[in-house]
């Protein structure tokens, strides 16, 4: 791993992309759950744009998850929980994107009938509602990585000498 303690380290890039993604897919799901209930299209809308966003952020997460892997694998115990966070991630942004486009399919001018509507809405909350638990548990594999082995996670020397 580099020993730079500064911003410039690559794995630092991974953990500073995924929590906007995270935050913005759950409130993203929340939002299209508010809006079956709801007559106001703004809960409807609210969650079609962070769900792009959302979307957009989890494959940049990705992205830098790939970058950080190779400086992270040579630094932990059990290399098996990075692979499995990395394959989880991957499933969980597939998800996403399929429900996000199962959503704009919604939006788009051959959707006329509310029957086929109500049907890519039902299978869009049922990839929101896969999603989230993935999203859940990558980022409880995620954490697993940090607390327990110390996934790119800075180690000074015992006197701290580096920062003087």
């Amino acid at each position: 791993m580099d020993q730079s303690p500064d911003f410039w380290r690559t794995e630092v890039f991974h953990p500073l992309s995924v929590h906007f993604p995270i935050a913005l897919l759950l409130v993203a799901f929340l939002f299209k759950l508010i809006a079956l209930g709801s007559i106001k299209e703004v809960w409807k809308q609210g969650g079609t744009v962070l769900l792009i966003l959302g979307t957009i952020g989890i494959w940049i997460a990705i992205y830098t998850g790939d970058l950080a892997d190779g400086i992270v694998s040579r630094t932990i115990c059990d290399p098996t929980a990075l692979k499995d966070h990395e394959n989880m991630a991957y499933i969980t942004a597939w998800l996403f994107t399929f429900s996000l486009l199962l959503d704009l399919l919604k939006f788009s001018k051959f959707q006329t009938i509310t029957k086929q509507k109500k049907l890519l809405s039902f299978f869009c909350i049922l990839a929101l509602t896969i999603g989230s638990g993935y999203l859940m548990y990558v980022g409880h594999l995620g954490a697993t990585l940090v607390y327990q082995q110390g996934a790119g996670v800075y180690k000074p020397s015992v006197d701290c000498a580096e920062f003087n």
